[in-house]
């Protein structure tokens, strides 16, 4: 009898459960927010695209121990502001300065430089690693050098 009382009065429940909810839900849409979710959905597809002025700047033959620096200039040709929040190179004798953190607009450009401290010997390759709001997330420019000996060196 009271299984019979409990199965009766979860089915009543259910019942009520189930019909208290006749209103039709598309009625609570509201038309205003369906035009900014899907403004906000093709924003979202939107990304900011960054082009360099040169993507491998080559110092040619330098001399061990001298300091080189660099330019490297970009622009946002995307259709989104970009915003470079960090630019590291790969080794600590490589310095990426000078860039700004403000939101570049569309069709501007904008630049950094690299010190590269002359370390090292013959052929070197240094990779510096730019965080962008681009699709990629991360754009890379490298820098390459012939470091010869000084000219001083004592064999």
């Amino acid at each position: 009898m009271k299984k019979l009382i409990l199965i009766l009065g979860l089915g009543v429940l259910s019942f009520i459960a189930l019909t208290s909810c006749k209103e039709d839900a598309s009625k609570k849409i509201e038309e205003v927010n369906v035009t900014a979710a899907a403004e906000r959905d093709e924003n979202a597809s939107k990304f900011p695209v960054i082009e360099f002025n040169e993507r491998e700047h080559d110092f040619g033959n330098i001399e061990k121990g001298v300091p080189v620096e660099t330019t490297f200039t970009y622009k946002n040709t995307g259709t989104a502001p970009l915003v470079v929040t960090d630019i590291k190179s790969s080794c600590g004798c490589t310095v990426p300065q000078d860039w700004s953190r403000e939101p570049l607009k569309p069709g501007d450009s904008s630049k950094f430089s690299v010190t590269f401290n002359g370390s090292g010997e013959n052929k070197i390759t240094k990779t510096i690693t730019l965080t962008a709001n681009t699709e990629k997330g991360t754009e890379e420019v490298k820098i390459t050098a012939f470091v010869k000996p000084a000219a001083n060196a004592v064999n």
